[in-house]
């Protein structure tokens, strides 16, 4: 599998930190900027995981070229019924969750952000990883050049409810973190258990998201990571997701973002509508045991 870089889960508010600003700073709770963006400039061993079906061994599946048609029809199909079937089912519980929010704390039930979707721009004619053919490296740079001066990918609004202060970025944007002071009672309790995420189901109705995907990254962070880590934007061929194979090993915690990518990449080698089926069974286990949650 071929080396990725990093994707951070912000939660509500996020910060990012070069390699060279991994040190507290005065201005940010010591407690709420770990230094866990660090690790993407290490080497971390390629994800293994046992249960998912293997599908490919081309390690460029789904990057230089689309993934097939069928797959994609299939994975919107999925996302359409479940999140239709969802949005019918679970109503009276969100109204209720909108209701707790509104009384619990000051500030609206929903929190909405901008974050970066499915990157349907074209891809390098020549494959940077095939061996044997020459790269024009100054071909390369202005195609880069022309995507940052577009964007990096589709962006949207996504929506969740409200679990964290609505001061809770006085001192700045920050990462969410295990026990963090910002998040009200009833918001951790919402995070333990995932219903903060299902207003996400109308942004899987509208198409920005699947069910199935990586989390989607807010935009000011993008640059930076695309400038840092090589191959970062290979994760956007695929639209962000409600869970997925990193959500599940390796839970929303700040540890190892680079980890968190090699498991995106993973799945989109992998990516089938069976496997699909098969993280949302495993996402049932997570939110009944509250696995992985910040």
């Amino acid at each position: 599998m071929h080396q990725s870089a990093s994707q951070i889960h912000s939660g509500e508010v996020g910060h990012y930190v070069a390699p060279s600003e991994c040190v507290s700073s005065p201005e940010v709770e010591p407690t709420a900027t770990p230094d866990a963006i660090c690790d993407f400039v290490a080497g971390v061993p390629d994800p293994h995981v046992d249960w998912l079906l293997a599908i490919s061994t081309n390690p460029n599946r789904g990057i230089v070229e689309p993934l097939p048609e069928a797959t994609q029809l299939a994975k919107r199909a999925l996302d359409v019924f479940a999140a239709t079937i969802g949005i019918l089912l679970l109503w009276p519980l969100m109204l209720l969750a909108a209701l707790a929010v509104k009384i619990s704390s000051p500030g609206s039930a929903i929190f909405s952000q901008q974050r970066v979707g499915l990157n349907r721009r074209n891809r390098d004619v020549i494959d940077r990883r095939s061996s044997g053919v020459a790269v024009d490296h100054s071909e390369r740079r202005l195609f880069l050049k022309r995507r940052q001066e577009t964007g990096y990918g589709m962006i949207f609004t996504l929506y969740k409810f409200r679990t964290m202060a609505i001061d809770a970025e006085k001192n700045g944007a920050q990462f969410a973190v295990q026990n963090d002071p910002r998040v009200t009672r009833l918001g951790r309790f919402m995070r333990k258990t995932r219903i903060d995420e299902l207003p996400q189901l109308w942004n899987v109705l509208r198409g920005d998201m699947s069910l199935v995907g990586p989390r989607p990254e807010r935009p000011e962070f993008i640059e930076e990571l695309t400038a840092k880590v090589p191959d970062y934007l290979d994760r956007l061929q695929l639209k962000p997701g409600l869970t997925g194979v990193a959500q599940i090993e390796n839970g929303y915690d700040n540890d190892s973002f680079k980890r968190k990518v090699r498991y995106d990449l993973l799945y989109l080698r992998h990516c089938c509508l069976r496997n699909d089926l098969k993280i949302l069974l495993r996402t049932v286990n997570v939110v009944l045991t509250g696995k992985g949650a910040l």
